[in-house]
């Protein structure tokens, strides 16, 4: 097996970027195609390879990559995702992330966090919960402590 084949099987065949379906027999020079990438440039960092459209993984070298929060999600304020999740891996606790109206919406947005954020870093234990505050919903992200 290749790396490729080997970080595909591992991340499930998705792209860490835009959390879509990778085609295994798709050409690697399609931009839809698989491609390995280390989420950084720093080659020192721990940070291990994922894998990612080769479209994906080209625009992420122009610009700051950001996980979208889907549409279908009633969320305030929402975090950028990949700072967050830099955050709590570096110092733990925990950071609130959004804020709902209604308890069903910020439990909606907790589950599909807790799912997208299974893909974006595994090896990371993140925790989705809902806190009432201030008449609406915190959607709060918990770690460990480092």
């Amino acid at each position: 097996m290749t790396l490729l084949d080997d970080v595909a099987e591992r991340d499930g065949w998705r792209c860490w970027v835009c959390d879509e379906p990778v085609d295994p027999d798709m050409s690697v020079n399609d931009p839809r195609g698989p491609s390995v990438d280390s989420r950084t440039a720093d080659r020192k960092a721990k940070i291990p390879e994922r894998l990612a459209h080769r479209g994906c993984n080209t625009r992420k070298g122009a610009v700051k990559v950001e996980i979208a929060w889907p549409e279908r999600l009633y969320v305030s304020e929402p975090a950028a995702l990949i700072a967050v999740t830099a955050r709590l891996e570096r110092k733990g606790g925990r950071e609130v992330v959004g804020r709902c109206p209604t308890r069903k919406d910020a439990q909606e947005a907790a589950d599909w966090l807790a799912d997208r954020l299974t893909r974006l870093t595994p090896e990371l234990p993140l925790t989705a919960t809902v806190e009432p505050g201030g008449g609406q919903f915190l959607l709060v992200l918990s770690t460990a402590r480092r």
